[in-house]
């Protein structure tokens, strides 16, 4: 492997954030490919170096090409792209949350956040909201789209 992405002082911050936050196993799903992916060996690296970080993480690694039926079941089509996923005992349990590209700058913080939410099994959202989103009567996809800068 390469040189590290995470830094000492990264690790120990969210070391410290894991353990005191997350609370239910996570599998991560990382989606890739050999060929046409600038940053499939980053990502790919900065999950595996954060799963080290609590043992209520962990990661299975796809390939877009050779792995059809499993991205198709977690609607990705592109890569890198990684699925949270709250893991109780064999089953995946998927909430839907995403991020394609790697997650570094700003996005890292939104990928710790995304992975404490899965594990609490819950939104957080307050019950205003949760009543609202009841009402809705058909899937509805959030994209949010970030660049770097």
């Amino acid at each position: 492997m390469a040189k590290n992405l995470l830094n000492e002082q990264v690790v120990s911050q969210v070391k410290e954030v894991f353990d005191n936050q997350l609370k239910q196993p996570v599998e991560v799903l990382f989606f890739g490919q050999q060929h046409d992916c600038d940053y499939c060996d980053d990502t790919h690296q900065l999950v595996e170096e954060l799963i080290t970080i609590s043992p209520k993480l962990g990661l299975r690694t796809y390939d877009l090409d050779r792995d059809v039926e499993i991205a198709r079941q977690y609607n990705v089509d592109k890569v890198p792209s990684l699925v949270l996923t709250a893991k109780n005992g064999d089953d995946l349990v998927d909430y839907g949350v995403r991020f394609t590209g790697i997650p570094s700058g700003h996005e890292f913080s939104s990928l710790i956040q995304s992975l404490i939410l899965v594990s609490g099994r819950d939104s957080a959202l307050n019950e205003k909201t949760r009543q609202v989103l009841k009402k809705l009567t058909k899937p509805v996809m959030l994209q949010v789209y970030v660049t770097p800068t």
